[in-house]
């Protein structure tokens, strides 16, 4: 196990109508003029912005409010809400929403104080200062609400690019259950396809001896197993979504990989589809992590081969470990695909004549430097037989 220093102090609140204790925490955390920030209608016709506002105002917080936060978030929104936060002296965002909106708001949060381009922090720098953020969560996937990362999508060459820094760990996250409840199946399928890959990513290790955080993540993927197809057929099952809730922070807010070296190349490859396409980035992970998986097993086969023993069940094959390991690549996508995810790029709405594009812009797009890396190396050529064998 290597070193580690682990910074993890957002509060959590968690359970039913947990909403409608916004404008307490916010004033506990030091707000006094608020942004709220969410994405599109869903939020306002449930009654929820409603509800958020309502316990601001009990609390005599003024609040301004941003909306129009699209799935992969965009950089012009992002320029808005600095100017705004700016123009009205806004001192903390509450972000209303999924993986989105939160990171939108983190990025505004990090700008708004920032003398430069917000963008720098998406281009490598690290995020040591921001406005106070706090999240009401509708959508269990990202790990945005217990996490110090964000990722953006800049308009100008659609580079989807992720940003850190424990600055902008939510100061408290509010954690509804019942908030999900609605959620279309694909949605949800693609949120527990993103709570699944954060898992992997850093399950794939090139450290030795991390047997606590390894079992820590395999616990989580097999709740993820468990309660997945149990919300899909009944999406009213507030337990469900409530266990399927707190794995999504688990995964996320990296409990599961300190002490480890992580991948995150699955992530950057699939990046590259929900940016040019505009696909569910879950969704774009279910097509991408399989392939990843097959192309790189060979590194490590045992670590593949013991996924797949003590999570999917697989018997452990010791004259070939290969057989294993590729036995438990073919569980995980048969997985997603019966919670209704996409298998292929056909299925996903993406185009086998635009990989050549997409692999330009993964290598070398927004000053990358030919290659990725993570648990293995990828170059060019890595990067296109992947993308070949999600056709």
């Amino acid at each position: 196990m290597d070193n580690f220093m682990f910074y993890s102090p957002t509060c959590f609140v968690f359970g039913k109508d947990a909403e409608n204790q916004a404008g307490a925490l916010v004033r506990r955390f030091g707000g006094t003029r608020v942004l709220i920030h969410y994405g599109g209608g869903s939020a306002v016709r449930s009654g929820l912005i409603d509800r958020v506002q309502a316990s601001l105002k009990a609390e005599g917080l003024p609040c301004f409010l941003l909306g129009g936060v699209k799935p992969n978030p965009r950089s012009g929104l992002v320029y808005e809400g600095i100017n705004l936060c700016r123009k009205e002296k806004i001192d903390f965002i509450l972000a209303v929403g999924g993986g989105s909106s939160i990171d939108s708001a983190k990025a505004i949060a990090a700008g708004t104080v920032y003398d430069g381009d917000f963008w720098d922090f998406y281009s490598g720098k690290r995020i040591e200062e921001a406005l106070p953020v706090g999240t009401v969560l509708t959508i269990a996937a990202a790990g945005s609400e217990g996490s110090p990362d964000s990722v953006i999508t800049r308009e100008d060459g659609m580079f989807k690019r992720g940003a850190s820094g424990d600055a902008i760990r939510p100061k408290f996250s509010i954690l509804n259950p019942a908030l999900t409840q609605t959620l279309p199946a694909f949605q949800t399928a693609a949120g527990i396809t993103d709570i699944m890959a954060h898992l992997y990513e850093r399950y794939l290790t090139n450290t030795k001896e991390v047997e606590v955080t390894d079992r820590l993540i395999e616990a989580l993927l097999l709740t993820m197993i468990h309660e997945g197809p149990r919300v899909i057929a009944n999406p009213d099952n507030y337990e469900a979504r409530a266990n399927i809730m707190w794995a999504g922070m688990m995964a996320h807010n990296n409990s599961c990989g300190v002490g480890r070296s992580q991948d995150w190349n699955s992530h950057n490859i699939e990046h590259e589809l929900s940016a040019l396409y505009d696909c569910a980035h879950g969704a774009g992970l279910a097509v991408t992590l399989p392939a990843v998986f097959a192309y790189v097993m060979k590194h490590d086969v045992m670590r593949f081969a013991q996924v797949a023993v003590r999570v999917w069940g697989c018997q452990m094959d010791f004259a070939n470990p290969e057989a294993t390991a590729r036995e438990g690549i073919k569980k995980l996508q048969q997985f997603f695909i019966s919670i209704g995810m996409p298998r292929n790029f056909a299925e996903l709405g993406a185009k086998e004549e635009d990989i050549p594009a997409l692999v330009k812009s993964l290598c070398w797009g927004d000053g990358r430097q030919g290659s990725i890396s993570g648990f293995v190396t990828l170059n060019e050529d890595d990067c296109a037989k992947i993308y070949q064998l999600m056709v």
